[in-house]
C-alpha cells in the first residue's frame, strides 16, 4: 500500500536513480529495500478558519525517509501541487544530501496543499500553528527538524517554534531551522543555498581552467536560491547573461545588473519588464551559450528534449531533481558538461541549517563570516570527495555523489542491524 501512495513521476525518478546506484554498489537485496523506502509517511487534515468565517480543511504531508543516522531534516513547502509522492522523493534526496555532507541527519520533507499567495497573514499563521499541533507526536529536535521551503519563510518557522515551545512550556529553538535572527536563527542561513551553488560553480570553473572574470552564467529561477546564486556569482566577477522566473526570462549578452534586478523584483514582484535586459523564451534561454547553467527553481527542466542542445560547460544544480535520468544519459554520452549534482550543489542550505541547530543546542551564536567560512570548508571537502570518487571509478558526478551517500546510509544500517 505504501508503494502505491508514492506513485508520482518525481518519486519514480528518484527511485530510478537509487536503483542504478544500488546496482553499481552491488547492495544486497535486504539493505537495498531498507535504504530505498521511507520509514514514515504522515498525512494529516488541517482545518483552518478563514477570514470570511468559513472553515476549510487543508491536507498536509510529512515524509521521514530514515532516522538511522539522526533526526530527519528537511523543508516544509506551501504550494497547491504538494503531493505525497513528490514529498517522498524530496525526502529521499535530502537523505542522500545529508549523508554526502556527513551531517548527522536523515532526510525529511513536508508540505501543505495550499496557495499561500491567496491567503492572508492570519490564515497562514492559523494554518501553520494547526499543522504543527497535528505533527506534535512525530517531531522534536531529535526526531524531525523542519525548515523553510517553497512558499514558507522565517516567519513560518517562528510560528512553528512558538507553537511547539508553548506546548512544551519552554523555548525550544532547535525544533526548526531557518528562524529569524531574533529567535536564535543563524547568520548566513538565507543566502546559504545560493552561496553554495555559486561557490561550487566557481570551483568547477577553476578546475576547467576558466577565469571567473571571463565566465558567463545563466540562472533559471530568481527566488531565494536563484537570486543569491546570481548575486554571489556576480560578486565573484562572473557575467550573468540570462535569468528566468515564473513570469518569463531575460537576456543581456553584456551582463544583467543583479542588484538592480533585485530592486526591480522587490518593487514589482517579478522580473518581467526589467529595463536592463530583453525578454527571451525561457526554454530557449536554457540552451543559450554560457559557461555555467544553474537551474535553481523547478525539477525536470533538463530533459530528453533539450539535453542534446545545452551549450553550457558546467551544469550547477541549484534545484532538486532538475535533470531527468534520460537527460543524464544524453549528457554522459556527450561528455562535455561538468555536472555538479543537486545533492552536492544545493547542500549549502541544509549545512547551515545544521550549524543553526548546533548553535541552538550550544546557546551560542556564530557570526556570518564564521558560518560562511565553515560552509565553504565543508562544501569544498565534499566537492573534492565526489570528483575524486568519480575519477577513480570512471563514473559520472551524480552517480559518484549518490554512491558515497547511499553507501554511508547502508553502512549505518548494517552496523545497527535489523531489530526483530
Amino acid at each position: 500500500m505504501q508503494k502505491e501512495l508514492l506513485a508520482h513521476p518525481v518519486f519514480a525518478m528518484a527511485a530510478e536513480q537509487f536503483d542504478s546506484v544500488a546496482d553499481f554498489l552491488q547492495l544486497p537485496d535486504d539493505l537495498r529495500e531498507r535504504c530505498k523506502w521511507p520509514k514514515r509517511l504522515i498525512s494529516v487534515a488541517v482545518p483552518v478558519k478563514l477570514d470570511d468565517g468559513t472553515t476549510k480543511v487543508f491536507y498536509g504531508h510529512r515524509v521521514q525517509h530514515h532516522l538511522t543516522r539522526g533526526p530527519v531534516k528537511g523543508g516544509l513547502r506551501y504550494h497547491p501541487a504538494v503531493d505525497l509522492g513528490e514529498v517522498a522523493a524530496l525526502a529521499m534526496w535530502m537523505n542522500w544530501k545529508c549523508a554526502l555532507m556527513d551531517l548527522p541527519y536523515g532526510g525529511g520533507k513536508g508540505g501543505i496543499a495550499c496557495d499561500p499567495r491567496n491567503m492572508s497573514r492570519g490564515e497562514l499563521e492559523r494554518l501553520t500553528r494547526r499543522f504543527t499541533m497535528e505533527m506534535l507526536p512525530f517531531i522534536s529536535p531529535e526526531i524531525d527538524v523542519m525548515a523553510p521551503d517553497m512558499g514558507t519563510n522565517e516567519q513560518t518557522m517562528a510560528w512553528m517554534t512558538d507553537t511547539y515551545s508553548s506546548h512544551m512550556g519552554y523555548l525550544v529553538p532547535s525544533i526548526v531551522t531557518g528562524k529569524p535572527l531574533g529567535m536564535q536563527g543563524s547568520a548566513g542561513r538565507t543566502q546559504a543555498t545560493g552561496h553554495g551553488v555559486a561557490f561550487l560553480a566557481s570551483n568547477a570553473l577553476q578546475r576547467l581552467g576558466i577565469s571567473l572574470t571571463q565566465a558567463t552564467a545563466i540562472v533559471q529561477g530568481f527566488g531565494n536560491v536563484g537570486s543569491h546564486t546570481a548575486a554571489t556569482l556576480s560578486s565573484f566577477g562572473v557575467k550573468i547573461t540570462g535569468i528566468a522566473d515564473a513570469s518569463g526570462a531575460l537576456w543581456n549578452a553584456g551582463g544583467i545588473d543583479v542588484v538592480a534586478l533585485r530592486e526591480y523584483v522587490a518593487a514589482n514582484g517579478v522580473i518581467l519588464g526589467f529595463p536592463g535586459a530583453d525578454a527571451i523564451d525561457a526554454e530557449e534561454m536554457l540552451c543559450m551559450p554560457c559557461d555555467i547553467l544553474a537551474p535553481a527553481a523547478l525539477d525536470r527542466v533538463i530533459h530528453a528534449g533539450n539535453a542534446a542542445r545545452l551549450r553550457c560547460k558546467i551544469l550547477a544544480e541549484g534545484a532538486n531533481g532538475p535533470t531527468t535520468p534520460e537527460a543524464d544519459r544524453i549528457i554522459a554520452e556527450r561528455g562535455d558538461i561538468f555536472v555538479i549534482p543537486d545533492i552536492l550543489c544545493n547542500a549549502g542550505g541544509v549545512t547551515v541549517s545544521y550549524f543553526e541547530w548546533v548553535q541552538n543546542f550550544q546557546r551560542f551564536q556564530w557570526n556570518e563570516r564564521e558560518v560562511i567560512t565553515k560552509l565553504e570548508t565543508m562544501m569544498q571537502r565534499a566537492f573534492e570527495k565526489v570528483t575524486s570518487y568519480a575519477e577513480r571509478h570512471k563514473i559520472g558526478q551524480r552517480t559518484a555523489a549518490q554512491a558515497i551517500a547511499i553507501k554511508t546510509v547502508a553502512d549505518a544500517k548494517a552496523l545497527r542491524g535489523l531489530f526483530p
